[in-house]
């Protein structure tokens, strides 16, 4: 007689060998027991900040590597001070170390979210579907992603342009908490998002977006070398620009080689409000100084020789050096860091496939 399976019993998880799941915190990971049907197949890599002499507690029945401040000098050296003290920059160290093709991260205050019927998402698998399948950057298609289930390419859409792009980073988004600066957040304390929205859009080529990384997927062999969070928190004149940063390079550095960018689906529940006058301290450089870093990410132009993210990142650092440096001494110290950055990534991912090879059109 046939056994016929449970329908409780779960298929084999989405890359369940291809995928670390980055997580930077201060405290016990308890969080991480309503994530425990999704995350409990997956490799986590916790980035400890602050006090490396604290114990951080970890569910029982993980797998997962965890490395704090000491971990981060032993294995880099005078490289280390490339990654971010105090600041959740840190988590770009667990990209580095990764040897995984996928990595996803998110933040110890993100919790299960629901759809309006009430099922709980299961953003790691979103992020995995938006990855796996090809983005559209060079056209929009008004019925955004045309690769999904009752959707196609509308009327007028280059058939030349219907296979598509990789790939590189899929963004998600937030119920409850949005990702606000802080002088949003002190003029509408108490707003919150309830706005469910289902889709996922392709970026366009030429258009910047600013990065949340508290619930972010990317291909770290597509794209991983310019994943650096830059230099925030400690001993720094900035904060809370870390992701942004990070998302203003990969999206020119995915432009120039040919790469997709998609933002959307899926949402998390972020539970928590930081305080706004913490970060109003923590972003009132940058506050100032995004409206001359903008323009000038808008404006770079990356010689055809850049063939993989790394001749991109460190023709960037350059760039960053030459065009920033004017606005303040942190930007010449923030170039010095990206070509850190790289050797580092470099000296750990030796191979050709993790070592961002990829390739423009």
């Amino acid at each position: 007689m046939a056994r016929k399976e449970s329908p409780s019993v779960p298929t084999t998880p989405l890359l369940k060998d291809e995928l670390d799941i980055v997580i930077p915190t201060i405290r016990n990971l308890d969080f991480l027991e309503m994530w425990r049907p999704f995350f409990q197949p997956y490799h986590l890599i916790i980035v400890q900040d602050g006090d490396p002499s604290k114990t951080i507690n970890v569910p029982e029945g993980f797998d997962y590597e965890l490395y704090n401040r000491n971990d981060i000098n032993r294995i880099l050296g005078p490289k280390a001070n490339c990654i971010s003290f105090k600041d959740s920059a840190c988590r770009c160290f667990g990209y580095m170390v990764s040897k995984k093709k996928y990595i996803y991260t998110i933040d110890d205050d993100c919790f299960v979210a629901k759809d309006p019927s009430g099922k709980e998402i299961n953003a790691l698998e979103q992020h995995i579907k938006n990855l796996l399948c090809p983005a559209t950057p060079f056209f929009f298609n008004t019925l955004y992603d045309p690769y999904r289930e009752g959707a196609d390419f509308v009327r007028g859409y280059p058939f030349s342009l219907r296979e598509g792009a990789p790939t590189a980073v899929s963004h998600g988004l937030w119920l409850n908490i949005p990702d606000y600066d802080a002088p949003t957040q002190l003029v509408k304390p108490r707003e919150r998002n309830a706005r469910y929205v289902d889709a996922v859009l392709t970026i366009p080529k030429g258009t910047l977006f600013p990065m949340c990384g508290m619930n972010l997927g990317f291909d770290r062999e597509l794209i991983g070398p310019a994943m650096y969070f830059g230099l925030m928190g400690d001993g720094q004149p900035i904060g809370r620009y870390d992701d942004m940063w990070a998302g203003w390079c990969v999206k020119v550095i995915c432009d120039h080689l040919g790469l997709g960018v998609k933002t959307g689906l899926p949402y998390i529940w972020h539970s928590k409000a930081s305080n706004p006058f913490v970060n109003l301290k923590k972003e009132y450089n940058g506050i100032f100084w995004q409206e001359e870093m903008i323009p000038f990410f808008q404006a770079v132009v990356l010689p055809k020789e850049c063939s993989t993210v790394q001749k991109c990142y460190i023709e960037l650092s350059k760039q960053v050096r030459e065009k920033l440096g004017k606005i303040d001494p942190y930007f010449n110290k923030l170039a010095d860091a990206m070509v850190t950055w790289i050797e580092a990534w470099d000296e750990l991912n030796p191979s050709g496939a993790a070592n961002g090879t990829a390739k423009g059109k």
